[in-house]
């Protein structure tokens, strides 16, 4: 059923304000909101509803830019509400229920720290604000640092809402070209046929950086490139590549095949796989983005660390689709451009009839940053009146010149994600069994470098990452698609 109320908890930090508030102006410029739909900000901040207003004001209009107009903001402007809530002070939850309790279906979005859902819900719950079959929540990652840790997330959790009442967000999911990955493989004859360990070479899947920590270097050095961005992101991007025909678009289906995936990954925990399939970096000082930019352990609140900046690993999924097949995944900060892509690497052709001339492979590269598009390589005959010459060339599509009457805007993820909570599906958002089975392949690598004593080795800010990351690659004659 379609919600009618949206809690924002935690409605005065970084992401509701960069991210959640201008998506659902967006939504209601666009008449995608429910008519009565009410959307109440909530947060330890003393507030008046007027200063609430002109923050979320100041927040949309620097975020839609050119797209804002104040006809929509004042259409907006009258869903919002504000209370004041705090996860240490259980009345302030029990004066949230006086104020919702005729709001029909309503979404808890908990923007903050995970390690205040077990308070929050828990609070919801003894308020009754929580609802059977009436309530959801919405919850960022990450869901723990290790297997151990989501588990007691996801119990805390689960004593509130039921399973299906979840909705676990990974942002990239909600990227137009990420969704266009499903419509490439199962909407069109020409691919499927190829999509496996038959014609496919390899894989690769970058998620490329040129910042730092950004001042949240106690966050990250905590988590490392693994577990930020691997164990989700990447491991996500590498489902949607990997995953079989789905029966249907309904949500368990489209879960299950992506579960499958993830528990058919080959375990790195081996000294031999720790060495040869995993890289470890960490960034020092260099030149970024033109700039001059300090090594890790020298930005702001840093100090001495073994945290990885950077990894690269040699994936390898053991089903009949993709045996033999690695899957190469790369993500680092301080990187030479923020890229994030997919790079399907086909087999050469068998046999050559064109004598010497150097046939190129094609390669189907889908790029989701900084631009949305897909282009396909092909080997082409020149024009030359003298035999045969061939040169590589692209077909390409770009999303945002294909649907630019469509979609003149690019949209914000967060936007697709938060109109499908509204809706109550569940497709986009990330199930239990997913998050375990993403954890377990993890902490087997996380394992083997401390068993191993495997250190971050350093690379040049401004570069691709250490040497390490060309030898895991070349080691199978294959290199870096950059």
């Amino acid at each position: 059923m379609t919600a009618q109320t949206i809690v924002i908890v935690g409605a005065t930090g970084d992401l509701a304000q960069r991210m959640l508030f201008p998506s659902l102006y967006f939504l209601d410029s666009e008449g995608k909101l429910p008519k009565n739909f009410k959307i109440f900000g909530a947060a330890r901040t003393d507030l008046t509803h007027e200063a609430f207003v002109a923050d979320v004001h100041k927040a949309v209009k620097a975020r839609a830019g050119k797209y804002f107009t104040e006809d929509a903001w004042n259409a907006f402007a009258q869903r919002l509400d504000y209370h004041t809530l705090d996860a240490e002070k259980p009345a302030t939850f029990k004066a949230l229920a006086g104020l919702l309790k005729d709001s029909g279906e309503t979404i808890f979005y908990l923007s903050t720290s995970p390690s205040l859902y077990d308070a929050i819900s828990t609070h919801l719950r003894e308020a009754d604000l929580v609802k059977p079959g009436a309530s959801r929540v919405i919850v960022e990652k990450p869901i723990g640092r290790d297997l151990a840790s989501s588990d007691v997330i996801n119990d805390s959790l689960g004593r509130t809402f039921a399973e299906r009442e979840i909705f676990r967000i990974d942002h990239y999911l909600g990227k137009e070209t990420v969704q266009n990955l499903l419509a490439l493989r199962f909407a069109n004859a020409l691919f499927e046929p190829l999509w496996n360990k038959v014609s496919i070479d390899h894989v690769q899947i970058t998620v490329g950086e040129t910042v730092g920590v950004e001042g949240r270097w106690g966050y990250y050095n905590d988590y490392g490139a693994l577990r930020d961005m691997v164990q989700n992101h990447v491991l996500q991007l590498l489902c949607l590549v990997a995953m079989e025909p789905p029966a249907s678009l309904d949500p368990d289906s489209v879960r299950n095949e992506k579960v499958k995936v993830l528990r058919s990954l080959r375990p790195i925990t081996s000294l031999d796989d720790v060495r040869h399939r995993t890289v470890r970096g960490q960034y020092r000082a260099g030149v970024a983005d033109g700039k001059t930019v300090p090594g890790y352990n020298e930005e702001a609140g840093g100090g001495e660390s073994d945290t990885e900046t950077f990894v690269a690993l040699q994936a390898n999924i053991d089903n009949w689709r993709w045996a033999g097949v690695p899957f190469y995944l790369r993500t680092g900060k301080r990187l030479p451009s923020k890229n994030t892509q997919i790079v399907i690497q086909f087999k050469d052709v068998p046999h050559s009839i064109f004598s010497g001339e150097s046939l190129l492979s094609n390669r189907l590269t889908i790029r989701l940053q900084p631009e949305e598009d897909i282009s396909l390589s092909l080997m082409n005959e020149t024009p030359s009146l003298e035999g045969v010459a061939l040169r590589s060339v692209d077909l390409n599509l770009s999303l945002t010149d294909a649907f630019k009457n469509e979609a003149p805007r690019r949209r914000i993820a967060y936007e697709r994600l938060l109109l499908e909570a509204i809706r109550d599906n569940q497709t986009l958002f990330v199930r239990r069994d997913e998050i375990e089975a993403a954890w377990t392949w993890i902490d087997g690598i996380i394992d083997g470098w401390k068993r191993f004593d495997i250190k971050p080795a350093p690379y040049v800010a401004g570069t691709w990452g250490p040497a390490g990351a060309y030898a895991l690659t070349e080691r199978n004659g294959q290199t870096w698609y950059e």
